[in-house]
């Protein structure tokens, strides 16, 4: 790929509360990548009503941090934050655009891609290069399918699967650079009027290290228990198939697969889980994947790192025993 005079590459990242995302962050992984081969420097765009607290931890991650800071920015305000890329875009003439696969990275790659006309590279799991070209690897058909895409217009626009890359290592701080960008009123459609904490808020399974997640082989809602019980002990989050949600075991917002939330923790226990594609493609990007079910044919042994095939009803409260021991030594 002839990349011209674009050097660049600008990575947007989503804030929560006034923290980038671990899905966001990891974006500068591939980033790196690209700036190796176009020669130029790796930079962070926050954009906020506040920047600062996040600003601080993204700065030895990339080579510079550019902060949009304004009212204009709160969370949800996808117009404005669409027209300020746009804006940086325009400005900075980046060889690429990242930003994490979440709703608002979607949905702004999309319009800025609308707006330039450019192709993109949408829940990219891994990155190659043919010679100076980027190839994009994309799961279709809920994960059965990996397909690479190599998109010819600059700037390269892309989001990144949560867990698909490794967050980068810090290095030495990089300066942060305010930039002013006055949202004209005609760039915004829709304004957030009230912002209601939902329960899914509390259910933070994108950035969680240890998930135990339950499937229709948990049997009832009280041996659904056992999986909120070794949660707990391991310091992790309940995850849930969509079974286990419909007979009103837990709640929605506990939901992992295509439909649900896509997961990367290091460590994944799947308990009565048959392992269906679109529960594997939600959770294939886990360091380590343990898997209880009875069947010994299930599909979800085929991604597990240890299978034990039993009853889970047995198996679960004799792990818990044997973890509560050992911490208690």
């Amino acid at each position: 790929m002839d990349w011209g005079n674009r050097k660049d590459i600008l990575v947007f990242l989503e804030q929560k509360d006034g923290k980038a995302l671990n899905g966001a962050l990891e974006c500068l992984t591939p980033a790196r990548a690209l700036a190796q081969h176009t020669g130029g420097q790796v930079l962070a765009v926050l954009m906020g009503t506040d920047n600062a607290g996040a600003a601080e931890k993204v700065a030895p991650l990339a080579d510079g941090v550019l902060a949009v800071t304004g009212g204009d920015y709160s969370d949800g305000a996808a117009d404005a934050f669409t027209w300020a890329l746009e804006q940086l875009a325009a400005q900075y003439e980046p060889a690429a655009v990242l930003a994490g696969n979440t709703p608002l990275g979607r949905e702004m790659t999309a319009r800025l891609c609308a707006r330039l006309g450019l192709g993109s590279v949408q829940d990219a799991t891994a990155l190659t290069w043919d010679g100076d070209t980027p190839v994009w690897t994309v799961p279709l058909y809920g994960g059965t399918v990996l397909n690479d895409v190599v998109v010819d217009t600059l700037p390269v626009v892309a989001t990144t699967r949560s867990g698909a890359f490794a967050k980068p290592e810090a290095g030495q701080t990089s300066p942060v650079t305010p930039v002013e960008l006055q949202v004209p009123a005609d760039a915004v459609k829709v304004k957030v009027a009230q912002a209601v904490k939902e329960l899914s808020e509390a259910v933070n399974l994108e950035e969680a290290k240890v998930i135990v997640t339950g499937g229709r082989g948990m049997g009832s809602k009280e041996q659904f228990a056992l999986v909120e019980e070794l949660a707990a002990l391991l310091g992790g989050v309940v995850g849930a198939t969509r079974p286990a949600i419909e007979d009103g075991w837990v709640s929605r917002a506990h939901q992992v697969g295509q439909s649900g939330k896509i997961v990367a923790p290091a460590l994944y226990i799947a308990c009565g889980v048959s392992g269906a594609t679109q529960h594997v493609s939600g959770m294939s990007g886990s360091g380590y994947v343990v898997a209880i079910n009875k069947d010994e044919d299930a599909p979800i042994f085929d991604v597990a790192d240890v299978g034990i095939v039993g009853d889970v009803a047995k198996i679960l409260p004799l792990m818990i025993q044997e973890i509560r021991q050992r911490k208690a030594e």
